[in-house]
């Protein structure tokens, strides 16, 4: 499975923004987005809009760009559910959906969906081998649709590497995309997120990312990829350590912004895209995104 068919782009937006605001609003920024250059617009899911039906939502408001799920939970939908909605998608916007599959956390998965959270990798092999075998009687893409996967820890990447098209690592440095590079191999899409705020003072910009990190630091899983980064007890507690929030969110001016997008390229990332984190986390960060257009894909 590989992604030649469809083009990513080397930055897109990973937005989180979406769900606090109508959908005409959204729509409207998203062919923003679209008309700034960017090359996918990635969004997340968890108690907000369902995801297939976002993604067409954004499909349909845009005319070039990926729309891409960051992820799409696998215990919100059966395997062939997801594989029709998916393929549904496809045939209709050729080469313009892009499948991020992952397996979510234990809160979200048990205490609000009410499903036994399964080992990990072996849940996400079993998921995707429902896929491939689930019967699909409509028109079929003319293209075949591709997949990435949610992948921190080397199981879940290397499963990345044999059954999909690659990997979209979140809440991590350049250092977990150097590592990812080798797991993954040279052919793999790596398509590795990264959160930045545009603001030079350091308490104000820490204050910001700590509201952000803190809310990962509570799941097992992103806390276990940072232990095996180096980050220890002390790194791990009330938000994260300047060393941990300063590793996984680029703040200052549009230089140190662009540095670590950079730096994600350099480690092997194909594809970066960047999440605004704006002094309010429900606002459309509009201003950011433009400054951010022109100063990363302008060369």
């Amino acid at each position: 499975m590989n992604s030649s068919s469809m083009e990513l782009g080397p930055i897109g937006i990973w937005t989180a923004q979406f769900d606090s605001h109508p959908a005409a609003k959204v729509r409207e920024a998203a062919a923003e987005l679209e008309q700034l250059g960017f090359g996918v617009i990635w969004f997340p899911e968890s108690v907000g809009r369902e995801s297939l039906t976002n993604a067409a939502l954004l499909l349909g408001a845009t005319s070039r760009i990926v729309i891409a799920t960051g992820i799409a939970n696998i215990y919100a939908r059966d395997p062939v559910t997801m594989a029709a909605g998916q393929k549904t998608l496809a045939e209709a916007y050729p080469g313009r959906f892009l499948l991020g599959l992952g397996v979510s956390h234990i809160p979200l998965v048990e205490h609000v969906r009410g499903h036994n959270y399964g080992k990990p990798v072996a849940s996400m092999r079993a998921y995707l081998d429902g896929m491939d075998r689930a019967p699909y009687r409509a028109v079929p893409p003319k293209v075949s649709p591709i997949r990435v996967l949610a992948a921190l820890g080397p199981q879940m990447l290397r499963l990345a590497a044999e059954r999909a098209a690659g990997a979209h690592p979140y809440f991590v440095p350049p250092e977990h995309t150097a590592l990812a590079r080798k797991i993954v191999g040279a052919d793999r899409l790596l398509a590795v997120e990264q959160a930045v705020i545009l603001e030079t003072d350091s308490t104000k910009a820490r204050k910001i990312a700590r509201a952000h990190t803190s809310r990962y630091l509570a799941l097992p899983n992103y806390v276990n990829n940072l232990r095996r980064l180096g980050f220890g007890d002390a790194d791990l507690r009330d938000g994260g350590s300047d060393r941990l929030v300063d590793a996984i969110v680029a703040w200052g001016d549009m230089t140190a912004v662009t540095d670590r997008v950079r730096a994600h390229q350099s480690a092997g990332a194909n594809h970066v895209c960047v999440q605004v984190l704006p002094p309010d986390p429900e606002a459309l960060p509009m201003t950011q995104w433009r400054e951010l257009a022109s100063a990363l894909l302008s060369k």
